[in-house]
């Protein structure tokens, strides 16, 4: 290839030069028209499929299909409601003083929290060991609710191709374009608070987690902390910025991650205690950082999905993606 070929490749191929443009006839197309005859007999074979498939009043099929779908719904309900009202019938009466839930459970959690679970926040070693199944129910809500919401709202991440209709789902650089118009990312006096107050949110969250089986707080609180500094972080920096450490596949593996470490640790200590074994796992002594078993452990998971849960929901109703 000679010189001057390989710079007008060059040019070429980093968009400096079309070696096309004003070198070929161009015609503008001629705008399709259709005919009479091929609309009517659209618009004869659209009339047909109506009334021979979506014919409320003559389909037989239809009409069998709904009646038996209110019958069979009519039924479903009186059913659920007979259940419920048997399952209601065996419970004991509200405020009597023999109910397990005003002695025994009660009771239990007070004096025996500290020595069976470890925690000195008797709240905490409630839900996470007493009621850990509880728990690990609650944080797959958050994970399950949210992965709907991104189904539901996700942006096309592919650009539009010629052709399409003005309409169609919003893209990738059109969400970018309307995220600076509403909310500009250069806003310095947003960006210098956030620089200063983003790192002591964190830090106030990790502690709120890590504290949370010696005084209030835990993963629900510790993680909802963190996720509002992730939130401030965005509006000051924008989406360019915060997806160099989060994006959409760093969402999925740390809630798979963490919901995945809660589910083992739990199903072990579960199966220990179920059949009467010693799990091993030994509590510390009541007040370090280090003790309570498994309960730091599942806090960090839990402060892990709120976290990721929290900024996934804004940026996604905010623009459609991470």
């Amino acid at each position: 290839m000679t010189e001057k070929n390989s710079s007008r490749f060059s040019r070429w191929f980093y968009g400096e030069e079309d070696p096309l443009l004003g070198r070929v006839e161009m015609q503008p197309q001629k705008e399709y028209v259709e005919e009479e005859a091929s609309v009517q007999e659209r618009m004869r074979e659209h009339q047909q499929l109506q009334e021979k498939v979506y014919d409320m009043e003559h389909n037989k099929k239809l009409l069998l299909f709904n009646k038996a779908y209110r019958v069979m719904a009519v039924v479903f309900c009186i059913c659920l409601i007979a259940i419920m009202l048997v399952a209601v019938s065996y419970l004991p009466r509200t405020g009597n003083a023999a109910n397990p839930d005003n002695n025994e459970v009660s009771e239990r959690y007070i004096t025996k929290g500290l020595q069976e679970t470890g925690a000195v926040n008797i709240v905490t070693g409630m839900i996470l060991d007493y009621r850990a199944f509880d728990t690990f129910g609650e944080s797959n809500v958050l994970f399950i609710a949210t992965i709907t919401v991104l189904i539901l709202l996700r942006i096309d991440k592919k650009e539009k191709k010629e052709g399409d209709s003005p309409d169609s789902s919003m893209t990738q650089s059109e969400a970018e374009a309307n995220d600076r118009i509403y909310e500009p990312k250069n806003d310095l006096i947003l960006q210098k608070v956030a620089g200063f107050l983003v790192p002591l949110i964190m830090i106030f969250g990790i502690y709120v987690i890590l504290n949370g089986h010696l005084s209030p707080g835990g993963g629900f609180s510790g993680g909802a902390i963190i996720g509002a500094g992730l939130i401030l972080y965005l509006n000051a920096f924008g989406f360019a910025k915060t997806e160099r450490f989060f994006t959409e596949k760093t969402y999925k593996w740390i809630c798979f991650g963490a919901l995945t470490c809660y589910c083992l640790a739990k199903s072990y200590s579960f199966y220990m205690g179920a059949n009467h074994l010693e799990s091993g796992i030994p509590l510390g002594t009541p007040g370090a950082i280090l003790s309570s078993g498994l309960i730091l452990v599942l806090n960090i998971c839990v402060g892990l999905v709120v976290t990721c849960t929290m900024y996934a929901f804004y940026a996604l109703f905010r623009k459609g993606g991470f």
